[in-house]
Formats: structure tokens, sequence, C-alpha cells
């Protein structure tokens, strides 16, 4: 199964099949083997905590950034004008949507920020939407200044 899904996914089959035993030995606690059959269980376990360590590899893989292209002295000039460009957009949005946004920022998940914020995940995509459609619209104003 690990070498399947590193085949198809790019992954380490190490990786992979160290994340499946992992998913394994976590399930053996709750294992029941009066119901069903254990080994499809365990295989289920094993199967979903490998496609999880997928789904993470691929949300942090990231592009490489260009040596020429970073250049660390005019950093602070660019990083106060995004904070003036998030602080001018941050205005426009509703005081629900600023907490969804801050929690975001931060680093939450979504689940992480429903929990934060005392909802659910499903009402912080439905947030998320709002301040994207509200990003879009503010992005194609012109710029004063």
């Amino acid at each position: 199964m690990a070498a399947y899904y590193a085949r198809c996914t790019g992954e380490d089959v190490d990786d992979l099949l160290q994340e499946a035993w992992l998913g394994l030995l976590a399930a053996l606690p709750t294992l029941d083997v009066r119901i069903g059959r254990p080994e499809q269980y365990l295989i289920k376990r094993a199967k979903w905590r490998l496609l999880d360590a997928v789904k993470r590899a691929r949300v942090r893989r990231c592009a490489p950034l260009d040596e020429d292209l970073v250049c660390l002295d005019d950093r602070g000039e660019e990083r106060a004008l995004d904070a003036a460009n998030l602080a001018q957009f941050r205005e426009q949005l509703k005081d629900n949507q600023n907490a969804v946004l801050e929690c975001l920022l931060d680093g939450l998940t979504w689940r992480e920020a429903g929990s934060a914020l005392g909802c659910t995940s499903a009402n912080v995509a439905y947030h998320v939407r709002q301040i994207r459609r509200r990003y879009e619209d503010w992005a194609e104003e012109p710029l004063v200044g």
C-alpha cells in the first residue's frame, strides 16, 4: 500500500510505510476482535494515517525561492506596505470575519479556528468565502496614495 501511494504521490516509500504502521499501532488499543474482521479495521486505520501524511506533505510543499529575488535589506519596506494593506482591507470586514481571518493568519486550520470561535468548520468555510469575495472586490479597486 505504501509503495502504491508513493508511486502515485511522489512521496518517500519508507515515510509512508512508517505512517501506515503508526496508524495501525494507534488503532490496536481500540480494536474489538468480536466485531467484523479486525484485520480490515487495522488496514483501514493504516491507510487513513498514510493518506493524512500525504495530504500534510502536499499542503506543506512550496515552490523554492529564487535566491536572486530575495533581498533581505529591502524586506522592511515591503513588510510595512503589506501590513498597511492588510489593515486597510481588514477595516472592511465584519467582526466575525476579522476573527476568522485572525485565526487563519495565526496558522490554525478551519476546524481549529471553528473550535476557538465556538462554531463549526462549515461556518469558518462560509466566512472564508465571504472574505475571499470581499478581497477580490477590494483588490480590483485602484490604490490610493
